[in-house]
C-alpha cells in the first residue's frame, strides 16, 4: 500500500517556513519604518525651509497678482505660492523616501506605483508654472484690450476682453494638460472646431450686418472723382451745395439746413450738377 504522508512533518515545515519569513521580514518592516521616519522629518524640514526663503524673497506677490485676477476672486480662495511650493516638495521628498521603504520590504508593485508618482510631480509642476504664467498673461492681454477700446471709444470693450482672457485660458489649459502627459488631442479638436464656428457665424452676422456700410464704401470709389466741395447738385427731389464728402455719405447744404444722402444712393438715382 501506498504510504501517507506525515501530517505532522508537514504542518511542522509549513509552521518553520512561515517562522521563517516572518523573521526574514521583521528587519525589512523595521527598516522601512525608520527610512519612512527619516523622509517625513526630511521633507518637513525643507518644506519649512523653502516656505521661510520663498516669504523672504518676496515670492508670494506673484501669488498676489493672481488673486487680483476677477476669476480667481470669484473662487473664493487666496493662493499663496510659497506655501504650494513647499507642499509640493513636502510630498516629492515624502514619496521619494517611501518608494525606498517599499524597494526595502521587496514588494515591487507598490515600488512602480510609487515611482511613478515621484515621475509625475516635475510634469505637474512644470504644467501649473504654465498655467500660472498663462493666467497672468492672459489677464495682461485683457487689461490691454480694454484700454484699447476705451482709447478708440469702443462700447464693447469688456465683452472683447473677457472673449481675448477665455480664449487664452483655454489655450493655456489645453497646455498644460499635455506638459503633464494627459492626451489632449480630444479637447484640442473640439476646441478648434468651437473657434472656427464662432469665427464663421461672427463673419457672416457682420458680413449681413454690414453690407450696407460697405456698399457706401465701394460706391465713393467711383463716386469721389464726380464730385468735389463746393459743388451745387439736385438728387432727386434734394437740391443743395456740397459741403463734405467721406467714404460713406455726401453732406449738402439745403437752405437752412443740412442733408445727408448715402454714396450708394448716387449709384442709383439720378444726379443734377448745376455750374
Amino acid at each position: 500500500m501506498r504510504q501517507l504522508p506525515n501530517l505532522t512533518e508537514i504542518l511542522r515545515n509549513t509552521f518553520q517556513t512561515l517562522i521563517d519569513q516572518f523573521i526574514d521580514f521583521v528587519p525589512r518592516i523595521i527598516g522601512a519604518l525608520v527610512i519612512l521616519l527619516i523622509g517625513v522629518g526630511v521633507a518637513r524640514l525643507a518644506a519649512f525651509v523653502v516656505q521661510r526663503v520663498l516669504g523672504q524673497v518676496g515670492f508670494d506677490k506673484i501669488g498676489d497678482r493672481l488673486n487680483q485676477i476677477s476669476v480667481i476672486k470669484q473662487l473664493n480662495t487666496e493662493i499663496k505660492l510659497s506655501e504650494i511650493i513647499a507642499k509640493v516638495l513636502y510630498y516629492f521628498i515624502l514619496l521619494v523616501f517611501i518608494m525606498a521603504a517599499t524597494e526595502t520590504l521587496g514588494v515591487a508593485a507598490i515600488t512602480e506605483m510609487v515611482s511613478s508618482l515621484v515621475n509625475f510631480i516635475p510634469k505637474l509642476l512644470a504644467a501649473a508654472i504654465m498655467l500660472q504664467v498663462g493666467v497672468l498673461l492672459a489677464d495682461t492681454l485683457r487689461g490691454a484690450v480694454v484700454n484699447l477700446c476705451q482709447s478708440f471709444n469702443i462700447a464693447a470693450g469688456r465683452l472683447l476682453s473677457m472673449i481675448v482672457f477665455a480664449f487664452f485660458l483655454i489655450v493655456t489649459i489645453i497646455s498644460a494638460l499635455g506638459q503633464a502627459g494627459i492626451n489632449t488631442e480630444l479637447l484640442e479638436s473640439s476646441f478648434n472646431l468651437i473657434i472656427g464656428g464662432v469665427i464663421f457665424a461672427f463673419a457672416i452676422g457682420y458680413g449681413i450686418a454690414s453690407r450696407d456700410i460697405m456698399a457706401n464704401v465701394l460706391s465713393s470709389f467711383y463716386t469721389k472723382n464726380k464730385y468735389k466741395e463746393g459743388q451745387l447738385v439736385q438728387i432727386d427731389d434734394v437740391k443743395g451745395e456740397i459741403l463734405k464728402i467721406d467714404t460713406l455719405s455726401i453732406t449738402l447744404r439745403t437752405g437752412d439746413t443740412t442733408t445727408i444722402v448715402p454714396l450708394q444712393t448716387l449709384q442709383s438715382k439720378n444726379v443734377e450738377v448745376f455750374d
